[in-house]
């Protein structure tokens, strides 16, 4: 059944969001419109240092917009995932008075995106947040497991080693050795 054009619509505002996510915001992990457990589908969701989450919600219309209010997660918003959180929206779509308290607004306006709000200073996740951000991460994580097997995770990641191997003991050049990592996600 092909896309209608809301759907559409919301497709590109996903992928522009996970874009600016993770080429603009700073984010090294950035998962879009991924199921788990919890009843909440982030359209995008990113992690940047200090393991802090960064949700962002696409509303193509208003209606879109008021009908996220009436959703569990946003009703009590200390069960929602995302340390910061934003609204994506064409531009005008969402006024910023609107907005719930702490959130953040980026717009875009043709192809230009714009952070109209920048969201709160407050670390909005609680530790029911931090559990279901836990249970997608493990949840993506499982879907990859699934994909690669026989292959497990472990060896997967491992990859470098082999490369190494294959390179008469150098890696690729750009490819940094697993002890010259940087790992921002434990540093502050």
């Amino acid at each position: 059944m092909p896309k209608t054009s809301s759907e559409t619509k919301h497709a590109q505002l996903v992928a522009r969001a996970a874009n600016w996510l993770r080429y603009r915001y700073g984010c090294g992990i950035v998962l879009s419109e991924q199921y788990c457990a919890t009843g909440e589908v982030p359209d995008v969701i990113g992690w940047k240092a200090s393991c802090q989450s960064v949700l962002v919600e696409c509303k193509v219309s208003r209606a879109d917009f008021l009908a996220d209010a009436n959703k569990p997660f946003r009703l009590h918003s200390e069960d929602g995932m995302g340390s910061k959180r934003l609204y994506f929206s064409p531009a005008g779509t969402i006024a910023p008075g609107e907005l719930p308290k702490h959130w953040g607004l980026l717009e875009c306006k043709g192809r230009d995106l714009q952070l109209l709000v920048k969201p709160g200073r407050v670390d909005l996740r609680s530790p029911i947040g931090l559990m279901k951000e836990m249970n997608l991460l493990l949840a993506s994580l499982r879907r990859v497991e699934v994909r690669i097997e026989p292959q497990t995770i472990t060896e997967f990641l491992k990859w470098k080693n082999r490369m190494a191997e294959y390179n008469g003991g150098r890696l690729p050049e750009g490819i940094a050795a697993q002890e010259e990592e940087a790992n921002g996600y434990l540093v502050s």
